[in-house]
């Protein structure tokens, strides 16, 4: 069966940076299960998958525009010390979640501390950069309707398991 919309894909993958410093992979691990068409992953590793069958090995590079977008300077804000409150310390690198303009949960990454403000950067982390990915499709089947409804695969049992 090939990688199309509505199937349920297990891939392992690892993914560099354009130095080729590797920052990650699925390899030892589970590997990565989505829903194809779904917008469960970022939209130039999907595309490249489409169309591969289970045990085809894919390597694409996805420019920021089809991972995770370009650097906006309007998500990177000064915000008062106090507004960590509670927080002993604040550190570059650590990361909040905010609530944005409509309610929503966002994740920021503080950047800078200085006496009376931190720096956050709403960005995503790997925004503005070049991916390279290394993708090896395990396994590929139809999608239940419960799964294409819920936008993500389920747990499935495999064949031959009993049920608990």
């Amino acid at each position: 069966m090939q990688v199309n919309e509505n199937c349920a894909v297990s891939i392992h993958y690892t993914l560099s940076d354009e130095e080729g410093q590797q920052l990650d992979s699925s390899v030892g691990q589970e590997p990565l299960v989505y829903l194809h068409g779904a917008n469960n992953i970022i939209p130039g590793l999907e595309q490249a998958l489409t169309g591969k069958a289970e045990g085809e090995q894919v390597q694409v590079t996805v420019q920021p525009e089809e991972g995770f977008g370009e650097v906006n300077p309007e998500l990177v804000q000064s915000v008062p010390r106090e507004a960590f409150q509670g927080v002993d310390k604040v550190e570059p690198g650590m990361q909040f979640g905010v609530q944005g303009p409509e309610g929503q949960t966002q994740r920021v990454t503080v950047s800078e501390v200085h006496d009376d403000t931190v720096t956050i950067d709403g960005n995503h982390p790997l925004a503005g950069q070049v991916l390279h990915f290394d993708v090896t499709v395990e396994k590929v089947r139809e999608a239940s309707a419960e799964e294409i409804e819920q936008g993500m695969p389920g747990e499935q049992e495999e064949p031959g398991q009993a049920q608990a």
